[in-house]
């Protein structure tokens, strides 16, 4: 089971929001961003769902971004099930997932210390799962529950089925070793290993005994991170039969971690404890955790970082060839010592998936949150960056370039520009060997454009007075300053504006045509994703000829 496609409506911290085209070869889903991004609201709808299928769910309001509004949670499986939930109303019958579909944990999950002194002291059924919290900012206190089913069916095994010892070591001991070792390494004095799982008796907690080196450890004592490991392991042994085809959602498995253990543990669960039909998906900013997703194949890597959750967004699986997706665990500020030879461009908020794919040698692309920030993080640096060209004049560019010549702007209005571009399309429907009349389509542009460029007017003096060029004190009392003010200088690139705009030339109106606000209508332009069209030869060219 294996999701592929998500659409949020007013849920938690996204307004409106799409991940798309995720492989169904995905085993591993992991969802990158820093804190604060959302990442934890996505397994909130992960968990409605569960709530539904389990029906113990009585509050949608909890999940609502504004309380007033619809809200609307459409998930795509590639068994071909489309599950669809507004509110109380589920267009598609939850019936069609079974009640195993969803298995989460929050990262609420640490125990310090072994409390319980005897068996049967909480009531709960696994196969229900009803121990569970009830929300995914609550304490995941399953983990003595998980030591008392493995403990009771050790005795069980003993006293009512005379398994061996050893048979009872492979089962429990064993697994849980080797997988110590694949994840801590086997270095002797460092190589972790358990040797004891007695129950809860006698009003003594559980002797749960580990060795290391010479030493014998009882769990109290273990570090937070071998807790850590321990914790998720013993969770997969003792539940992991209930959930053969499902959705796991796991958050934060990194926490008190190394890099190098990072990367073991997420390897170790993926490909050796995640069952063969289901999907894992887990939220992580750790080095180890990006660096085994990028590796393998069988993962996927969605980027949340520096979105603005409040306006719609799209995302699509990061290129994992880019540098970009370790810009997260490593910080932005650090970019450039840590990649000393590399050109480091920052671009517009979502740009960044696309610039990816045009795979740069010894090129790095990272996000801002628009183009004021982009502007600032290159300003005084040696950081580059690309920006749209929005409403700006041909010298309106030459004149930014002669004051900031490691910003980058772009020839058309924005990147849509580029992918709707009349070449790029034509390459686009050459390799899909479908018939593209570029004449037909730029005439229905002039057209199109002829019927709404006074309502583009109407705004473009007020746009421009946002653009933060010429706006430091050293340009007090100059020309510059008054070309993105509410100045005559500004009238005046305005009335050059407003002549591209007028123009029936191609290449005069369509460097100010926004395209990504326009012409939507178009047939031309109608259910191709912008991915594709990031990954032309024409839109390389295009780019590096004007960043070069």
């Amino acid at each position: 089971m294996k999701i592929t496609n998500i659409h949020l409506q007013n849920f938690r911290r996204f307004t409106d929001l799409h991940i798309q085209n995720i492989p169904i070869t995905s085993k591993l889903v992991l969802v990158i961003g820093s804190n604060g991004s959302g990442k934890s609201s996505l397994f909130d709808a992960f968990e409605l769902l569960n709530k539904i299928i389990r029906k113990d769910f009585s509050d949608f309001d909890y999940f609502k971004k504004i309380k007033e509004n619809l809200l609307n949670v459409n998930i795509k499986f590639d068994n071909d099930i489309n599950i669809d939930v507004s509110n109380k109303t589920m267009y598609n019958p939850m019936a069609n997932l079974a009640k195993n579909s969803f298995y989460g944990r929050t990262s609420f999950r640490q125990i310090p210390r072994l409390t319980r002194t005897s068996l049967g002291q909480n009531n709960f059924d696994f196969e229900l799962d009803n121990d569970r919290p009830r929300f995914f900012i609550d304490k995941d206190n399953r983990f003595e529950n998980d030591l008392e089913k493995i403990t009771g069916e050790i005795l069980k095994a003993v006293f009512e089925e005379n398994t061996s010892t050893d048979a009872i070591k492979q089962k429990y001991l064993s697994k849980i070793n080797l997988a110590f070792e694949n994840i801590f390494g086997g270095k002797n004095g460092t190589k972790l290993q358990i040797t004891q799982i007695i129950p809860p008796l006698d009003g003594k907690v559980a002797q749960i005994i580990f060795k290391k080196g010479i030493s014998e450890i009882h769990y109290d004592y273990l570090s937070a991170g071998e807790k850590e490991v321990f914790n998720l392991l013993i969770n997969f042994i003792s539940r992991g039969d209930y959930y053969q085809d499902s959705i796991y959602f796991l958050d934060e498995m990194d926490l008190h971690l190394n890099t190098k253990i990072q990367y073991n543990l997420l390897k170790e669960i993926t490909e050796n404890w995640l069952p063969k039909n289901c999907q894992l998906w887990t939220i992580s900013h750790a080095l180890g955790f990006i660096e085994y997703a990028k590796q393998s194949q069988e993962a996927s890597i969605l980027d949340f970082d520096d979105l603005d959750f409040d306006l719609p967004q799209v995302i699509f699986p990061e290129n994992k060839e880019s540098k970009d997706i370790y810009e997260i665990a490593v910080g932005r500020d650090f970019l450039p010592s840590l990649f000393k030879n590399m050109n480091i461009y920052f671009v517009e908020n979502t740009d960044k998936q696309y610039y990816a794919h045009l795979n740069l040698e010894n090129t790095i692309f990272v996000s801002a949150h628009n183009r004021n920030q982009v502007y600032q993080q290159v300003n005084n640096t040696k950081l580059k960056g690309i920006v749209d060209r929005d409403f700006l004049s041909d010298d309106d560019i030459l004149e930014i370039k002669k004051e900031y010549p490691n910003l980058f702007i772009l020839g058309y209005y924005s990147i849509e520009n580029y992918f709707y571009h009349p070449d790029n399309l034509a390459e686009y429907y050459k390799n899909k060997n479908e018939i593209f009349d570029k004449t037909l389509y730029i005439n229905d542009l002039i057209n199109a454009k002829n019927e709404i460029k006074e309502n583009i007017k109407v705004d473009i003096k007020n746009a421009r007075c946002s653009y933060p060029y010429f706006a430091e004190p050293e340009y007090n009392g100059k020309p510059l300053q008054n070309r993105f003010k509410n100045k005559s200088e500004n009238s005046e690139e305005c009335t050059k504006v407003f002549k591209y705009l007028d123009s029936d030339v191609f290449e005069d109106f369509y460097k100010c045509l926004p395209m990504k606000d326009y012409c939507k209508h178009l047939a031309q332009r109608q259910n191709i994703s912008k991915t594709d069209l990031s990954k032309t030869n024409w839109f390389k060219n295009a780019i590096v000829s004007m960043i070069q």
